[in-house]
């Protein structure tokens, strides 16, 4: 199911050992990098912080290494993909459950989808894959775009 998941992560938008004060700091790299690639318009960064603000996106997973999965609306988007960052330290995220509580993350994945009835299925393989704790440990381990695909393959 990884694979599947890989498949949708433009290989140009990963980005390994981040090192970003702020949420919106990470979320506006990875969406340069998308924009940079033609998935997303000029919209798309300023809609996702927006977003985040309002609908966080965060989710402890109760161990090291927390996970982010931010997104917006269908608008902002010219075709589908996913940016990917692992960050050096944790950058706050709100959790998407209890938007009051903090959550330190260490992985990123930012959507770009052009189908809201895409976002639950990608959501769901995301989900998937961050359940497994070999699979964070392998991106956060992770040096180069081959060793992601190795650890989402």
């Amino acid at each position: 199911m990884a694979e599947a998941l890989f498949n949708h992560i433009d290989p140009g938008a990963v980005v390994l050992g981040v090192e970003k004060e702020t949420s919106e700091d990470v979320i506006r790299l990875l969406a340069d990098k998308l924009k940079a690639d033609g998935y997303v318009k000029d919209s798309f960064a300023d809609a996702v912080v927006k977003r985040e603000a309002s609908m966080p996106t965060g989710l402890p997973l109760g161990r090291d290494v927390n996970v982010a999965v931010p997104h917006t609306d269908p608008e902002h988007v010219i075709k589908p993909g996913i940016a990917l960052a692992t960050l050096k330290k944790p950058v706050t995220f709100a959790n998407m459950e209890d938007p009051d509580e903090a959550v330190p993350v260490g992985v990123v994945f930012l959507m770009a989808l052009n189908d809201k009835d895409r976002q639950i299925e990608m959501l769901q393989k995301i989900m998937e894959t961050i359940q497994s704790e070999e699979a964070i440990a392998g991106l956060m381990r992770a040096v180069s775009v081959d060793e992601v695909a190795a650890v989402l393959k």
